[in-house]
């Protein structure tokens, strides 16, 4: 019997001693999300600003008719730049694909390049792209001063640019709808007021 009870014992310290691990865990784990903030698409600089109207364009699709780019009623768009020899873009396909579809209700989404035509045909074969508009204008994207890719802009049906960034993930994906509903510029800048109202 005296076993039976000093086993318990042992038993419910070690319970309890789990339980606080678990509990100063958790809390580590909080802090540290608090610390290190959720990676929005990289911003720059340059280019059209963030509540700018966008410059417009119709453009002849690859995938045929024209691509609209500026306002259209009821709708958004979303312009992403990429490239046939980009890894990341292809990369990024699936997701954007997934993006396209769940957002169908609200967005438009518009691919676009420069180069050869030639080029962009096979890749849009190859990449089953052909249900885009597909523009190849080099004047676009000197237009949002797009130096790396993959780029991707979010404008809304006014034409007033309201998300642009880097994409490299899904999760930057997200931010740019996170900051087209809260209407912030970015994650970035909307997390930089936060903490500076906090101190």
């Amino acid at each position: 019997m005296k076993l039976v009870v000093f086993v318990v014992a042992i038993l419910t310290f070690v319970v309890m001693a789990l339980a606080i691990g678990l509990w100063t865990l958790a809390r580590q784990v909080g802090i540290l999300f608090e610390r290190i903030s959720p990676m929005g698409a990289l911003v720059n600089d340059s280019g059209p600003e963030v509540g700018q109207r966008t410059p417009e364009f119709s453009l002849p699709s690859l995938t045929g008719g024209q691509a609209v780019i500026g306002p259209k009623s009821l709708r958004s768009t979303l312009v992403f730049f990429l490239s046939p020899t980009c890894p990341i873009c292809k990369k990024l396909l699936p997701i954007l694909d997934s993006v396209r579809k769940s957002e169908d209700q609200w967005l438009d989404v518009i691919l676009a390049s420069d180069g050869e035509d030639g080029q962009h045909k096979r890749f849009i074969e190859s990449a089953r792209l052909s249900s885009y508009p597909y523009v190849v204008s080099a004047e676009l994207g000197l237009a949002y001063r797009v130096a790396r890719l993959p780029y991707a802009v979010l404008f809304d049906e006014h034409g007033i640019i309201r998300a642009k960034g880097l994409i490299n993930s899904r999760e930057q994906f997200d931010s740019l709808f996170n900051a087209f509903e809260m209407k912030v510029g970015s994650i970035q800048a909307y997390l930089d007021d936060r903490a500076v109202a906090q101190y």
